[in-house]
């Protein structure tokens, strides 16, 4: 009986153990794919149902039933990432991309198997320094656009030497690029993206082993002072496809490009990069796409073959001629070919404009017949080595080159110069023999290894080597006169003081006497990149959102409006806005407009910023218009009164822009409704440096940018005020480019009622004086307190323009209508009646008799700002010649003064026939604006 009934017990337990042993492979990974599925919220939309995870959609195991693949991207999940998958040990791919996801990243170290990792576009705040710890196999990772706290690229990322692509743009890196990023430790590293972080630092050297990267972007660096240095080193990575280095402080010249066979993208815009464009890059058969704008570029400008499209603004560079493939003059050449042992200095480029070395250019004095007679390069930074190509300007009296970090030696070529008096190479590091010349002055103090034939800056701790004369040598000239010339350099040294000293006292008390207001030039102009087609709008935008897709928007409403933009950098995630902006929460509302509304929001650093929405019943042709356009021109235009975008986004339907933050709202808020929002009144000289900013804003838009572009909607509420209450101009929805060469143009009527110029209402015909109207009106509001359209007022009283000018022709009635608010004295009543009479040529009927808005900054300014003398030493800095005549030593400081300013020195006259920079009165003007009432 027993041996009866033990077979079958024994194969039903044999068959309970084989269910168990299937049960526990099947369910191996089932705990953490557990944990993952309970902390993504409600993953019911993704088919996760059942205890077995092999069984789920976007789940791939392999034959023992252990999960290898996790494919859950662009599937509007929200939760977190469990710990738990760091057990996951068979993982070969993570993609959750372009969901909601937050938190920490899981710390998945060890996962040797692990090859691909997609964590971009979500809402992730931290990531473990030790997360590539032995992944051997990893071989794509990405993390773009994440909003996560500062952080540094780990050292541990070195474990994953398969790597080919390590994405993390829009990341909140910060620090310096490792040294590791090179063939030794990555030799199959192809792509390597860390645009739009927060890196300083220059270029790894070791980048010159990382023959195997293909595309490098490192654009748009957000710390205040980016990534800099030279790109020499890319001479040497033959290999790369694509090039992003825009939107960053590089400085000194492009490298040669020979060998670069497979190079087809090239962006460098928006840097400092100085010198000439190489041949080598003109000649790349593989070229396609080229940005050089807003650099300081010199020499001749390249011809390249039609195929190549290229962006390269010459306006924005520092040119000889804007004629392609067209030599420099002789005398560009020669300094060009000197500077370029100085590595081309942007001190020196940023001035050195045009094809004539003897107007303006900084440290340059020349003749009155054009021969350059002293370069005078005193405490400039120069580093490199002293030119032989010096010895090309037979007229050159005087070389100054003292106070820099000059090497090398002195050429013996110099001593060839046949008009040389001075040679000051004081105070540098150069070594060896000093040359003999026959008759040159030359001051070597400050120079601790000349004599030497090495130098102890380059070979630290090293023994010198003494020259052939045995031990340290001043041979020629500074053998013979090295105590008669420290004499008669001492002496020379007094009087020079002496004379410019009493130079100066002269210039200062000489301008004293001819002005006593001029504005000093002080606004910070960038020169916006340029591109595209003359004749219509093209604005391509990347979608942020799960498909990737673009959209391209062509408005042939308007003649020549804006050009085309590339902004893929500037995409945020629609994940990030709402984090900061606590989903869109009514407590961040700033206000509401035409456009939509306005919120604030918080970054992790602290930065505030301001999202703009488009609302549900704007997104129409009109509000995808106005949304496109701001977009389109305020990545063209850079100034600091006009409100800086530092984003958008394009998510479904969602439409939102990302402007700086101007905590003290809009001008209209100060003006109007000081008392429901518990302000203080603003005061008269607050309201006319406002106006001032204002003014500098559109004058840039007018006419100091590359283009002409017209704002069409100036109004109060286009003001915005930051925490100084500096002003700052916004509402770029309706700006339109003005052709060249056209003095209007028609387009469709667009503006606010009130601040219309009449000729537009009309005509619908354009041009930059309907926005010198609209200025007036907002002048006119800032001396009363009233709105352009007053609906309470009589109907002969209702627009602000002609009962201003009603109430201006009586001086009694024209003290009734200032606003109460403005304290009252003799000097702030003189200055009303000025900006009256601004404000009423401003709003003359015909377009002709209004001014340009650069002459309403001339007015303007003379009210605000007070001139201040320079130091009477720059005179020597700047290459001076004492021994020129006063008119032309008067000139070339006039030239001078404002060469490192962002706009062009004024000087007011009291109605002599000497030139000034204020424009003549237009016509229609009132003969009481003279120039005294300029800067």
């Amino acid at each position: 009986m027993k041996k009866r009934h033990l077979g079958p017990t024994f194969l039903t337990l044999f068959l309970l153990c084989l269910i168990s042993l299937a049960r526990s492979q099947q369910s191996g990974d089932a705990p953490m794919m557990l944990k993952l599925r309970d902390s993504l919220g409600d993953p019911s939309n993704i088919g996760w149902s059942g205890s077995d995870p092999c069984k789920w959609k976007h789940v791939s195991c392999d034959a023992s039933n252990r999960v290898t693949r996790i494919q859950i991207g662009h599937l509007n999940l929200e939760g977190t990432l469990p710990p738990e998958l760091k057990n996951l040990t068979a993982l070969e791919t993570l993609e959750v991309m372009s969901n909601n996801l937050r938190g920490s990243v899981p710390n998945l170290s060890g996962l040797s198997s692990l090859q691909v990792v997609l964590l971009h576009n979500n809402g992730f705040t931290s990531f473990p320094s030790d997360f590539f710890d032995g992944m051997t196999s990893l071989t794509s990772m990405n993390l773009d656009y994440n909003p996560f706290q500062p952080w540094e690229i780990p050292s541990s990322l070195k474990s994953a030497t398969a790597l080919k692509d390590f994405s993390a743009n829009g990341a909140n890196i910060t620090g310096t690029i490792p040294e590791f990023f090179n063939s030794d430790v990555f030799p199959g590293l192809e792509n390597l993206h860390l645009a739009m972080n927060f890196l300083v630092g220059g270029l790894p050297l070791n980048f010159s082993r990382a023959s195997s990267i293909t595309s490098l972007w490192l654009n748009g660096q957000r710390s205040n002072s980016g990534l800099n240095g030279t790109i020499s080193v890319l001479q040497n990575m033959t290999g790369l496809r694509e090039i992003w280095l825009h939107g960053n402080q590089f400085t000194g010249p492009l490298p040669e490009f020979t060998g670069f066979n497979v190079l087809q993208k090239v962006s460098l815009r928006d840097n400092q990069l100085t010198g000439i464009i190489p041949a080598s890059l003109m000649n790349l058969p593989t070229l396609s796409v080229l940005n050089l704008t807003n650099n300081l570029f010199q020499g001749p400008t390249p011809k390249f073959p039609s195929k190549v499209i290229v962006d390269m603004d010459s306006g924005s560079n520092r040119l000889c001629l804007t004629t392609p493939a067209v030599a420099c003059d002789y005398r560009v050449n020669i300094l060009l070919s000197i500077v370029k042992d100085f590595r081309y200095p942007a001190s020196l480029a940023e001035s050195w404009e045009g094809n004539d070395p003897c107007t303006q250019w900084k440290g340059i004095s020349c003749s009155p017949g054009g021969n350059i007679t002293v370069i005078n390069f005193q405490n400039m930074g120069l580093t490199g080595t002293i030119s032989p190509s010096f010895s090309l300007i037979p007229s050159l009296q005087k070389l100054i080159l003292s106070g820099n970090l000059i090497t090398g030696t002195i050429p013996t070529e110099l001593t060839t110069l046949p008009s040389l008096t001075l040679l000051n190479v004081a105070n540098n590091r150069l070594y060896g023999k000093v040359p003999s010349f026959r008759q040159a002055q030359v001051i070597t103090d400050g120079n601790t290894d000349i004599g030497w034939d090495s130098s102890s800056f380059s070979h630290p701790g090293e023994p010198k080597t003494p020259g052939k004369d045995g031990g340290r040598s001043d041979s020629g000239i500074g053998a013979k006169n090295s105590s008669r010339g420290k004499i008669v350099g001492s002496v020379i040294g007094a009087v020079c003081g002496l004379c410019i000293i009493g130079l100066g006292v002269f210039f200062i008390r000489s301008k004293q006497k001819k002005c006593s207001k001029v504005q000093s030039p002080n606004m910070m102009v960038v020169h916006p990149r340029h591109s595209g087609d003359q004749d219509a709008v093209k604005v391509t935008v990347a979608e942020s959102g799960a498909s990737g897709r673009s959209e391209s928007y062509t408005d042939s409403g308007g003649p020549s409006d804006i050009h085309a933009v590339d902004t893929g950098n500037m995409v945020i995630p629609i994940q990030v806005l709402r984090n900061v902006t606590d989903n869109f929460s009514e407590e961040n509302i700033l206000g509401t407009g035409g456009f939509g509304t306005v919120y604030k929001g918080e970054l992790h650093d602290g930065t505030k910023i301001t999202v703009k929405r488009m609302g549900s019943g704007v997104v129409s042709e009109k509000g995808l218009i106005e949304f496109k356009s701001e977009i389109a021109v305020l990545t063209k235009v850079r100034h600091r009164h006009l409100v800086a975008l530092l984003g958008y986004c394009l998510d479904g339907n969602e439409r939102l822009l990302v402007y700086e933050y101007m905590p003290q709202g809009t001008l209209s808020r100060h003006l109007f409704k000081w008392r429901a929002n518990e302000l203080k009144p603003l005061e008269w000289t607050r309201r006319l440096i406002i106006a001032l900013d204002v003014a500098r804003g559109v004058e840039y838009l007018h006419g100091l940018a590359y283009q002409s572009f017209i704002h069409r909607d100036l109004k109060p509420s286009n003001i915005l005020l930051g925490n100084d209450m500096r002003a700052k101009v916004d509402g770029f929805g309706m700006v339109r480019l003005a052709p060249e060469g056209k003095a209007s143009f028609e387009t469709r009527l667009a503006g606010t009622f009130g601040y219309l110029a009449p000729e537009y209402a009309a005509t619908e015909r354009v041009t930059t004086k309907v926005d010198v109207f609209s200025f007036g009106v907002i002048l006119m509001e800032m001396i009363t307190g009233r709105k352009a359209l007053d609906e309470t007022q009589p109907e002969d009283s209702l627009h602000i323009v002609a009962w201003f000018r009603r109430m201006y022709i009586n001086k009694d009635t024209f003290h009734e209508i200032i606003d109460p608010t403005i304290e009252l004295d003799e000097e702030s009543l003189a200055s009303i009646n000025t900006v009256a009479e601004l404000a009423g040529h401003c709003t003359a009927r015909e377009p002709y008799q209004r001014p340009d808005m650069g002459h309403v900054v001339n007015v303007l300014s003379s009210l605000v700002e007070l001139w201040k003398p320079a130091e009477p030493e720059r005179d020597y800095l700047y290459g001076i010649d004492l021994e020129m005549s006063l008119p032309q030593a008067v000139k070339k400081w006039q030239a001078l003064e404002g060469s490192n300013l962002d706009s062009p020195p004024s000087f007011v006259t009291n109605g002599d026939n000497t030139q000034t920079s204020i424009p003549t009165r237009p016509s229609g003007f009132a003969d009481s604006f003279t120039s005294v009432d300029g800067r």
